[in-house]
């Protein structure tokens, strides 16, 4: 029989288990069991909205796909009518003016976006010490960490801590990175992801400023990645944009997503934007690899970024989701959680929160209260070793069933204290 195991690629063998996908085979594991003794899993892991998208996006791809030049291969680049409705977009929401035809690329999802743009600017080896870095926020996306390591580069961790309020400085970041040993002529990139996933926290616009004034000195590409700008409540700020800085377009490229403010994670759209030399390059890489987003998909996307009902849709959707915040805040609350202006998110739907005093682990802890309670959360470490000691739970499930996790964690004893 033959071994394909051993024409892996060395690099492919670096690659860990994506965290989500080992939450998904534990909790199909234990779904029989929990669900014979009344504790069918709630499951607040995955990052993804539960209600449909809006209508009228729907009912847009759908009569896009009566007409047969949409079933035709897409320009990898993106059909001018999406490319034009991104940069309308960028201008309403951002106030930033943006060239459709230079500085706009339709993706097929942020996430193979952002991968791609890493293959762009980081020359592979297996040497540690002689990698191109890329600097993540840590704790970050969990995708980022592993998407630079499987081709070849240094995932480098910029530590975002209540200490740092999330925005640490970043020439002391750098300091420490060659206190660590690493070459700062070796890194290439600098990722910056507000709103934060798992965090939920902002960054102030000064905040960007300096980090676009940091990028330039050295001469970083600056990734950012704006998965969830159009999810915040509370009467917060809306996030901003890197181009709402001075002369970013010089140094940063940014990455946008459908997927979060209007329900589309199956759609797999989105766009990225910014400096046409980046933009370009990105856009030679992705002509290898694949031909573009669905052509009926783009149109509809194109509607519902310009539209009044697009609007509408993401401003309901937050009022919900503000809901929520309040219910699962409240109820860890009276489980004895500390829950304060640093750790009720901002933006996102993501609660993070430092796991029970009794456990040792973040996997302890989760995987604890799967088992007993079958209430499925994502263990911090999954985020960078900063998430370490942290849990993230999505509250995204309906208003009943967050109100069930509580009442199963009282009723099972996952107290913070005890």
């Amino acid at each position: 029989m033959a071994d394909v195991k051993a024409l892996y690629s060395d690099y492919v063998k670096t690659l860990e288990t994506y965290i989500m996908f080992r939450i998904a085979q534990e909790t199909t594991r234990l779904t029989p069991e929990l669900t014979k003794k009344g504790r069918a899993p709630i499951k607040l892991s995955m990052g993804a909205p539960a209600q449909r998208p809006p209508e009228f996006v729907i009912n847009a791809l759908t009569k896009a796909m009566e007409t047969d030049s949409m079933h035709t291969y897409s320009s990898t680049k993106g059909e001018m009518f999406f490319l034009e409705a991104v940069a309308e977009r960028m201008k309403k929401r951002f106030g930033v003016d943006i060239d459709p035809k230079t500085e706009v690329f339709s993706l097929i999802g942020s996430k193979e976006g952002l991968a791609n743009m890493f293959r762009t600017i980081v020359n592979p080896t297996l040497n540690e010490k002689e990698q191109d870095i890329i600097m993540i926020p840590d704790p970050g996306y969990a995708s980022y960490k592993e998407q630079i390591k499987v081709i070849g580069g240094y995932a480098y961790s910029i530590p975002l801590t209540r200490e740092n309020n999330y925005m640490p400085d970043m020439e002391e970041v750098l300091a420490q990175l060659e206190k660590d040993g690493f070459s700062k002529d070796k890194v290439k990139a600098v990722v910056v992801n507000y709103p934060n996933n798992p965090l939920g926290a902002t960054a102030t616009l000064d905040y960007l400023k300096s980090v676009v004034e940091f990028c330039l000195k050295h001469n970083y590409l600056l990734v950012s990645d704006v998965a969830y700008a159009d999810m915040f409540f509370g009467g917060e700020e809306a996030p901003h944009s890197i181009f709402e800085v001075e002369g970013a377009k010089d140094i940063a490229i940014e990455f946008h997503s459908f997927s979060k403010p209007y329900a589309m994670t199956g759609w797999r759209v989105g766009w990225a934007c910014g400096n046409a030399d980046a933009v370009s390059i990105l856009g030679k890489l992705k002509s290898t690899v694949d031909t573009g987003v669905f052509k009926a998909i783009q149109k509809a996307s194109a509607e519902i970024l310009v539209s009044k009902e697009g609007d509408e849709y993401i401003e309901k959707s937050n009022k919900n989701y503000e809901i929520k915040q309040k219910i699962i805040t409240d109820g860890f609350r009276e489980l004895g959680w500390d829950i304060d202006s640093m750790n009720i998110p901002k933006a996102t739907f993501y609660l993070w929160l430092p796991i029970p005093k009794k456990y040792k682990t973040s996997v302890e802890f989760c995987q604890d209260i799967l088992e007993k309670s079958g209430i499925v959360l994502v263990p911090g470490s999954g985020f960078g070793r900063y998430g370490e000691g942290f849990f993230r739970l999505s509250f995204v499930a309906s208003d009943d069933n967050l109100r069930e996790v509580i009442r199963r964690m009282k009723e099972d004893g996952f107290y913070f204290d005890k």
